[in-house]
Order: C-alpha cells, then sequence, then structure tokens
C-alpha cells in the first residue's frame, strides 16, 4: 500500500445507543433526537451499531435500517462509522457493502468470533475480505478482546493490514493493556487509535492517543472534554479528579442497573432510547441508580460545560 487514508476520528466518538420499543422492536423515528442531542453535546463523530449499539444482536435487515437512518439523520453534522461485523464474513461484507452505498464515512469491523482466527495472519485476511465490501471506506479492526475471545498480537496485525488492506486506518482499541496502544501507535506512519475504555481515557491521552470511542461520551462528554482540556493546559490534579469521577460513576451504573444502566440513562437526560433488547434486556433500578448518581453530584460534575 502506498499510503495510509487520511481519514481520522481525534476527539470523543460516542458508540451510540439503538433506540427500541419497550418491546424489543427498533424504533427508528428516535433516531433523530439521538442525533441532535449529541450534536448539542459537542461529540466528534458517531460510531453506530457496536456493542453500546447491540448490533450483534439484530437481524441484517435492521442493521441496514439503523446505519440508513444514523447517516440520515447526521445529514453531514458528524461523520458516521458503521460497525459491519458478524461471525459470517460474508455478512460482514454485504454490511460493509451497504455501508458504502448509503454515505457512511467509515467502516469497522470485529473479528470473526465462533470460528476464531487462530493467526494474526488468519485476522488479517478476515479483515480484508470485510474491508473489499467497501473500497471506498477508511476501515477500523474493532479490538475487543473480552468479547470476541480473539486476541492477537496487534503491532502484527497492523503492519499486516497497512499492508494487505488500502483502505485500513486504524484500530479501535477495547483493552486495558496499553503497551498494546502505543506499540501499534509507534509504527510508521501512525495508525489511528481509538481507545475503548472509559474509564482509562486520561492514561490513553498521556501516551498520545488522541481519540476515543466509548459508551459513556453519550451522556457525560462534558465531563471528558473538560478533562482533556485540563490535561492539555498542564493541569493534571484536575484532570485525575475529573478521570475518577467518569470512573466512579461508571461503577455506579453497573452496579445499580448493569450494562442496562447506560441506555436507560439517557431517558433520564430527556433522550428516551427504550430497552436493551435480549439477552441484556430492561433495567429494573433505574430510580436507584439516579438516586445514586445524584448523591456523587454526577448532574453537576458530568453534565457541566
Amino acid at each position: 500500500m502506498d499510503s495510509q487514508p487520511e481519514f481520522r476520528l481525534p476527539g470523543l466518538t460516542p458508540a451510540a445507543f439503538t433506540p427500541m420499543h419497550v418491546d424489543g422492536q427498533l424504533n427508528l423515528d428516535a433516531i433523530g433526537d439521538v442525533v441532535d442531542f449529541l450534536v448539542t453535546e459537542g461529540v466528534s463523530a458517531l460510531f453506530v451499531l457496536g456493542s453500546t449499539g447491540e448490533g450483534l444482536s439484530l437481524i441484517t435487515q435492521e442493521r441496514h435500517q439503523v446505519a440508513k437512518a444514523f447517516v440520515e439523520a447526521s445529514a453531514g453534522r458528524l461523520p458516521v462509522v458503521v460497525h459491519v461485523g458478524h461471525s459470517s464474513l460474508e455478512e460482514a461484507c454485504r454490511l460493509a457493502r451497504h455501508a458504502q452505498y448509503i454515505g457512511a464515512d467509515a467502516i469497522s469491523a470485529v473479528a470473526p468470533f465462533y470460528f476464531k482466527p487462530e493467526t494474526p495472519e488468519l485476522l488479517a485476511a478476515c479483515l480484508a475480505r470485510i474491508a473489499g465490501g467497501a473500497p471506498e471506506l477508511p476501515f477500523y479492526y474493532y479490538h475487543i478482546p473480552a468479547f470476541t475471545g480473539v486476541d492477537t498480537d496487534l503491532p502484527l496485525l497492523a503492519r499486516l493490514c497497512s499492508d494487505q488492506l488500502p483502505t485500513f486506518t486504524g484500530i479501535k482499541f477495547s483493552d486495558t493493556r496499553l503497551q498494546a496502544c502505543f506499540a501499534v501507535r509507534s509504527q510508521t506512519p501512525p495508525p489511528d487509535v481509538l481507545f475503548g475504555v472509559d474509564e482509562m481515557l486520561l492514561s490513553a491521552w498521556a501516551v498520545g492517543i488522541r481519540g476515543a470511542v466509548g459508551t459513556t461520551y453519550n451522556f457525560a462528554a462534558p465531563l471528558y472534554r473538560r478533562m482533556i482540556a485540563c490535561y492539555q493546559q498542564g493541569d493534571l490534579d484536575t484532570a485525575r479528579t475529573l478521570q475518577a469521577h467518569a470512573a466512579a460513576a461508571i461503577e455506579v451504573i453497573l452496579r445499580t442497573c448493569g450494562r442496562t444502566g447506560f441506555k436507560a440513562l439517557m431517558g433520564v437526560l430527556g433522550v428516551d432510547c427504550g430497552p436493551s433488547r435480549l439477552p441484556l434486556g430492561s433495567s429494573r433500578n433505574i430510580r436507584q441508580m439516579t438516586s445514586a448518581l445524584e448523591s456523587i453530584g454526577f448532574f453537576e460534575w458530568g453534565r457541566a460545560s
């Protein structure tokens, strides 16, 4: 490959929720409200149909509908990255083709997760197959071994992808082992790394990462923007305090509601995304979560610009 695409995603990109009705069916009409809210939050882009967006719990037709609705609602205000990963490479390739057809700005994909590629070379071949479905779109490998069970030599994979995938742009890195991030970023030219562990964003910024995709940027982007600004100004004490606040809020949400609490919190803020689809299901402790967040001051320091 002569050169990597110039596409980059600096700043905060929320992993967008997929709105649903109480019966678990898609609520496509609510996507416009979600996008409008995120635009006002000052985020950098949208990452749709990933883990937060429950993409792998949807059938292909539903994924097409959701991706198209987000692209249309964004209307060029924010870049839209569509996650197209699937256990079937052929389905992933079709999803990639559709993302390009509807005007998405980039695509991303997890590794196949039932029959797992056992070497970086096999994984690179899988990703090349997927990316080939959208030859005009930048491609990000979505590294999330806790969910896929696929762990690999990321620096080697990045080199293989740089050589074999004309559209390879970078890695969405949802892992806590920052040394792998640093090793990938040390390559020439460095792939774009999008950090995916919200509780560790400050640590990622300290090793040179400048883009992040995460769930809590849906409702706490102001806090993270202030944290980054404090870091850039050399006010490390305040930056560390803000990161600790974010981690405390995440702990409260997971303790009171589990993963479904993140989506439920959007409704508390006036952007109803509905329940999660099984196997996640509905959140039953929203009042408890809200009360606990109030007790730690989240609605003051988490939402203030």
